[in-house]
């Protein structure tokens, strides 16, 4: 199991509330080689404040054995070619250490915040999978640029805008999924996924892992070495007064979460359907303040991991051992102490390889 982080170092969900550490991308270098110094396996950033590609072209230069990652970047928002230009960019840097992690984002966000007109997620992600690796093969061999579906028709490369090829193309990538669809995409085109913090392990293991090995099935590929990007849901703190209010801010996340259409599979297969549903109705009359009511200490440990420091890690374990790949997991740092702290739970989560 790889140990990954997220900056700045713990980090809270964007929207709801304020981050414990401001993101400086003035500091980011040093940051990156904290990270790195901690012993973490890799760095991962999200397209929410800050361009992922901007920031990490700068953590690649800053370091030299940390794994670099998106998580994710949103693939539609972009041209194929764009990206995978993005994407040779900081591999040619890190030398080899980078993973394209893509989401798709939800229609309203698309149509409303990117101005791009809305096509069904599942066939548009397949296309642009294949898209930004048809580019990439023509830089990397000299072959004609030659890729044609239904969203995309690529055939103009000339040698201005090629820049040749480099000495670690494989890129992975890695596909965010939570549905059914996207998850058959990604066994058919993708290296790995990554599944939404309200993915249980069981839902991991009935329902996604299984669309993913029927798309797998039906390119004829295998999924040896398929990755599972978990950024789990945690409450954890350094004592059990403390950890109450991470927990409170666990149901929160967990409300939100429920209320949202896009994530309702993820509580119907927990039976929790009239709850989600019930959620959405006070969403969308923004009573806030009512939902985490709603989330009982049963629902909140089902999809959170909670825990003081001392337990936090064997419950990561357990929850996680033997089908996450990839672990997310930080807690704040603030002096000396917090980062020997933390550098011993990464450490120790890094000792779980056995359980994976």
């Amino acid at each position: 199991m790889k140990i990954e982080t997220l900056l700045p170092l713990g980090k809270v969900d964007p929207g709801l509330r304020t981050a414990e550490t401001p993101f400086d991308i003035t500091t980011l270098a040093t940051d990156a080689q904290l990270v790195e110094a901690l012993g973490y396996d890799g760095l991962m950033v999200e397209e929410t404040k800050d361009d992922p590609f901007s920031v990490l072209a700068l953590a690649a230069q800053a370091t030299s054995t940390l794994s670099l990652g998106t998580a994710v970047a949103i693939a539609f928002a972009r041209s194929p070619t764009v990206t995978a230009m993005s994407t040779w960019t900081i591999q040619k840097l890190s030398k080899g250490r980078f993973t394209l992690g893509l989401g798709p984002q939800v229609k309203g966000h698309i149509e409303r915040r990117y101005g791009i007109p809305w096509s069904p997620a599942g066939p548009w992600m397949r296309d642009y999978v294949g898209a930004v690796r048809a580019v990439w093969t023509s830089w990397q061999t000299g072959e004609r640029l030659s890729f044609e579906s239904e969203h995309y028709k690529l055939n103009l490369m000339v040698p201005l805008f090629n820049p040749g090829p480099i000495d670690h193309p494989e890129i992975p990538i890695h596909l965010a999924a939570v549905n059914p669809v996207m998850c058959r995409v990604a066994g058919e085109v993708a290296d790995g996924i990554r599944p939404h913090p309200v993915c249980t392990r069981h839902y991991i293991e009935q329902v996604m892992l299984p669309q993913a090995q029927k798309g797998a099935e039906s390119t004829d590929r295998s999924l040896d070495g398929f990755a599972v990007s978990m950024k789990p849901l945690i409450a954890t703190a350094p004592d059990e007064e403390a950890l109450q209010a991470k927990i409170e801010d666990v149901r929160a996340r967990v409300a939100f979460y429920a209320s949202t259409p896009a994530y309702r599979r993820c509580f119907e297969v927990h039976g929790l359907s009239d709850l989600a549903a019930e959620l959405t109705v006070l969403s969308k009359a923004q009573r806030w303040e009512d939902m985490p009511a709603l989330i009982d200490d049963a629902t909140v440990d089902l999809y959170a991991v909670i825990g003081t420091y001392d337990q936090i890690v064997d419950r990561l374990r357990a929850r996680y051992g033997g089908i996450a790949t990839n672990i997310e997991f930080s807690i704040p740092v603030a002096d000396d102490a917090d980062r020997d702290r933390l550098a011993q739970l990464v450490s120790d989560l890094k000792g779980s390889r056995a359980y994976a």
